[in-house]
């Protein structure tokens, strides 16, 4: 796991890890919202994150270049959705458990919330 304190943002999206946080280490969110999330939490996020890109990647072929999608990932924590097109989708996140919480990214910043997923260094 990383050690480093870390906050990516952009217009529209934020991504943040803190291990040194008594217990909420993550953050997402977005310019008018932000959801804490324990390490386990967060490390879902990004990992259902990818594999909901590498799901719409997979299906993109198999579709019209106008057809709708719709896609969703999970595990015990999160759930994450995809809606749109496979060239263009937003992605809708609901934390499962005691602490629900649920986020909402429109098509243009997906793509970088998923970079930076994934240069936050957890995968």
């Amino acid at each position: 796991m990383m050690g480093d304190r870390q906050l990516k943002a952009g217009p529209g999206w934020r991504l943040g890890w803190n291990p040194t946080a008594p217990q909420f280490v993550g953050l997402v969110g977005n310019d008018d919202w932000a959801v804490e999330l324990t390490a386990a939490e967060f490390e879902d996020f990004c990992r259902l994150l990818g594999q909901l890109a590498a799901a719409v990647d997979a299906i993109a072929s198999e579709l019209m270049p106008d057809e709708n999608i719709a896609c969703e990932v999970e595990s015990d924590r999160l759930w994450l959705g995809a809606e749109g097109y496979a060239t263009a989708y937003a992605v809708r996140f609901v934390l499962l458990g005691d602490r629900g919480a649920e986020g909402f990214w429109p098509p243009d910043v997906v793509p970088p919330l998923l970079q930076a997923s994934r240069a936050i260094g957890l995968f």
